[in-house]
């Protein structure tokens, strides 16, 4: 390498231009990424409907009604 620079100052380097150009955007990524995962564990922890328990409605809908 022409400078002596190993992967790791490559990694190192690389992450510091990310922090540099995108630091604005990190609170709004860091925001919709906590809210995909609280989405993802409520879906998780939610009990599961196969579709077995039809759900009525209230009033039956009649199209002869108007």
């Amino acid at each position: 390498m022409p400078f002596n620079l190993t992967g790791w100052h490559g990694v190192i380097l690389i992450l510091v231009v990310l922090l540099l150009f995108a630091a604005p955007k990190l609170p709004g990524v860091a925001r919709s990424l906590a809210q995909s995962i609280t989405i993802f564990r409520r879906e998780v922890a939610a009990p599961k409907n196969d579709g077995s328990a039809e759900t009525t409605t209230s009033e039956p809908t009649d199209s002869t009604k108007l």
